[in-house]
């Protein structure tokens, strides 16, 4: 297959996607517009890996999009995909060393977020701000967690979780076992570890999104 029967059905795509540019399409999904468009015009190849995204972005099948096997449809007509399950992303978390959820601080009333596989219609997301949690989840990125209200179990201890503490404070922290019975320590990824803690409820996370996938996916509460 030539590179310039790929770079030719890149552009179809782009096209009936209902992108009049190649730089539009690059803005759009946070692509570099040079390699963009060098995939495009033929000048430089592209990956089946990156296939797999352009075509994700553009609603083809990647198989034709890389090797010209079968046809786009059924996701050719983006009026022809399902519209995608979304959830409320409900504040920010990991804005200091402390790693406290802000509920809807600095974040735009009514944004959403897809929903991730296996979650339920309690899934909610947070908005990763600051390097708190580097290592963890990044500055941009997304922690979805299902926002069931329910006690800790044995299976989140060693793992980072979403906790509320007898204090009022939601955090995310590593949930350890503590030194008094029924209670708990909350373990940093930087910052000091709160020791012996009475817990509210704790939640598994669910799915942790980075910076460059979250700047794609979420949705405004204008849109």
């Amino acid at each position: 297959m030539s590179a310039e029967d790929r770079a030719a059905r890149l552009k179809s795509a782009r096209q009936g996607a209902g992108f009049s540019t190649a730089a539009a399409a690059a803005a759009k999904f946070n692509w570099n517009r040079n390699t963009y468009a060098s995939n495009e015009n033929g000048n430089a190849t592209y990956s089946y890996a990156r296939a797999k995204e352009y075509a994700e972005a553009f609603g083809v099948r990647s198989d034709w999009l890389y090797d010209g096997i079968g046809t786009t449809e059924p996701d050719a007509d983006p009026a022809k995909r399902p519209e995608p399950v979304l959830v409320p992303i409900i504040g920010r978390v990991g804005a200091d060393s402390e790693g406290v959820v802000l509920f809807a601080t600095g974040q735009e009333a009514g944004d959403l977020a897809p929903l991730p596989p296996g979650g339920t219609n309690r899934a909610v997301a947070l908005r990763i701000a600051g390097h708190s949690m580097r290592g963890v989840a990044d500055d941009g990125g997304l922690i979805y967690f299902e926002d069931q209200r329910t006690p800790p179990t044995p299976d989140m201890l060693g793992h980072v979780v979403v906790v509320e503490t007898d204090a009022d404070e939601v955090l995310v922290k590593r949930l350890l076992r503590g030194s008094k019975a029924g209670r708990y320590d909350l373990e940093s990824v930087v910052g000091p570890t709160k020791e012996n803690c009475k817990i509210r409820w704790a939640a598994h996370i669910t799915a942790i999104i980075p910076p460059h996938q979250a700047r794609r996916i979420i949705r405004s509460g204008d849109f």
